[in-house]
């Protein structure tokens, strides 16, 4: 943490051009810093302390500093902010042009003034993650190469470094929804084992029992999705969903 916090002011003082300002002879005014080049989105005039703040308002969102674009390596290495090596830099050129396109048509698809219309930016996807993929997806993944063990694994993984945060929903509806993913790809097994950790979480998830009957269900386990809904019912009584399903599963 302390390196990146060293390497973001280290990248912002080489941006600004501080270590170049130096002390007119006489005491007079300090030299200006170079002007910024290869600004190609952002218009060409924009002053220096507006490009710095739209591009500490993009790494505070993507969660990542100024080498995630640019070329900069720190003290003995390459440091060439205006370069265009870096692919995510030109992704993030493009990300930008979709950005204005889709504010530029936000009012009218909304049916708003545009002073009224709420923008988009990159937080509204991003949330302070390179990668804007949502959890349900990113478990499903890991889970696709060693099952429920696995997805439970990275799961615990992001929750540990991201809770409290606005990356990803690790509410009661995070592991159900996963959950539900996996009964519909006819893996109740995987399923039970998502509920199951939800409900070390969340104990008085009604919901999580209601979705682990329809997997004991679909493990042809009867006796379980019996007990699964009269726990669903005993936590939640006005649960119509649990009280039909399990009156159908008596008859």
């Amino acid at each position: 943490m302390i390196r990146s916090q060293l390497l973001f002011a280290v990248a912002l003082v080489v941006l600004t051009g501080s270590l170049a300002a130096a002390q007119a002879p006489g005491g007079g005014a300090q030299t200006p810093p170079p002007p910024m080049t290869n600004l190609q989105i952002i218009p060409k005039d924009t002053p220096r302390a507006q490009v710095l703040q739209t591009m500490q308002a993009i790494t505070a969102a993507l969660g990542v500093q100024c080498n995630y674009c640019h070329v900069f390596e720190g003290r003995g290495g390459r440091n060439d902010m205006a370069a265009d090596d870096k692919p995510t830099k030109k992704a993030a050129r493009g990300m930008m042009l979709l950005t204005r396109e889709i504010n530029g048509k936000l009012p009218e698809a909304v049916g708003k003034p545009a002073e009224a219309a709420t923008r988009v930016g990159c937080a509204t996807c991003h949330r302070g993650v390179p990668i804007p993929k949502q959890l349900t997806d990113v478990v499903t993944d890991a889970a696709a190469g060693g099952g429920a063990a696995a997805g439970l694994a990275k799961y615990k993984e992001l929750r540990e470094k991201f809770y409290g945060g606005q990356s990803y929903d690790f509410s009661e509806n995070g592991l159900l929804q996963i959950a539900q993913r996996a009964n519909a790809a006819n893996k109740p097994d995987d399923a039970v084992a998502y509920l199951q950790a939800n409900l070390e979480y969340y104990p008085k998830s009604a919901r999580s029992y209601l979705l682990m009957s329809q997997a004991h269900m679909a493990k042809q386990d009867k006796a379980a999705a019996l007990k699964d809904l009269e726990k669903a019912i005993e936590l939640d009584p006005n649960n119509a969903q649990a009280k039909a399903q399990l009156e159908n599963l008596k008859k």
